[in-house]
């Protein structure tokens, strides 16, 4: 993958197949640091931590008959859904390349619905995000 676009990102939320978005952002893998400070003064010494994985935040085109269904389903399943979000990477002509990529499993944290502006064009947005469990598949 040397290019944002080449990646597909796909959404399972309770097993129903949420299709392919348009959009990931977050999904960090961090760790807690641990410092150590010996005697005598000697400088710190890091023992690490805990590692720790970002909420993921997903979002997509909003399309009439798709989302509109879909939306209030989602709404029921805020705080308690199980999610599995993948996210392989494509090759030049769009086939899946190498291994599944990425797998995040977690629970449906926020669904925000479009943004709403009469005096605007833009493109109206779904939004979900994703409190991944543990590490990363």
């Amino acid at each position: 993958m040397s290019r944002q676009n080449q990646a597909a990102i796909t959404l399972t939320v309770d097993g129903r197949d949420m299709g392919v978005w348009d959009k990931l952002s977050g999904g960090e893998i961090d760790s807690e640091e641990t410092k150590y400070k010996p005697g005598a003064m000697a400088p710190h010494v890091s023992l690490g931590g805990a590692v720790e994985v970002g909420d993921v935040t997903v979002s997509r085109l909003y399309v009439l008959g798709r989302d509109t269904e879909t939306i209030h389903w989602l709404i029921s399943r805020v705080g308690k859904g199980d999610c599995v979000l993948a996210r392989p990477a494509l090759d030049p002509d769009g086939n899946v390349w190498g291994t599944p990529g990425l797998v995040y499993s977690g629970k449906l944290k926020t669904l925000t619905p479009p943004e709403l502006d009469s005096e605007s064009s833009d493109p109206a947005l779904i939004e979900l995000v994703v409190a991944p469990n543990g590490t990363i598949g």
